[in-house]
């Protein structure tokens, strides 16, 4: 966990596609998202970028991705299934 929660600030605001659909707002929030992400992709299912575009600046980047997410069996439903991704950046104490 330390590695992932390294390079984000305590202000995190994450909306993301399981609930709570009010978003998740600070670290410890943030924090506490990982443990089921974990769970989900040991029971064999997949998270790929499929296609990724950053727009960068010299303190703000924006980039976009295309998601292939689901369990098999979901996507063998649904192949052409995608997500779209949307993360804003800013450059804090010089990273």
């Amino acid at each position: 966990m330390p590695t992932v929660l390294a390079d984000h600030v305590p202000g995190i605001v994450m909306f993301d596609v399981p609930p709570p659909e009010q978003g998740v707002r600070g670290i410890d929030a943030y924090r506490e998202t990982w443990p089921p992400f974990f769970e989900w992709r040991a029971s064999g299912a997949l998270f790929e970028i499929e296609s990724l575009h950053v727009m960068a600046g010299t303190d703000v980047a924006f980039a976009f991705a295309l998601l292939l997410c689901g369990k098999p069996a979901q996507l063998e439903r649904d192949p052409e299934q995608r997500l779209r991704l949307t993360i804003s950046l800013r450059k804090a104490d010089g990273r």
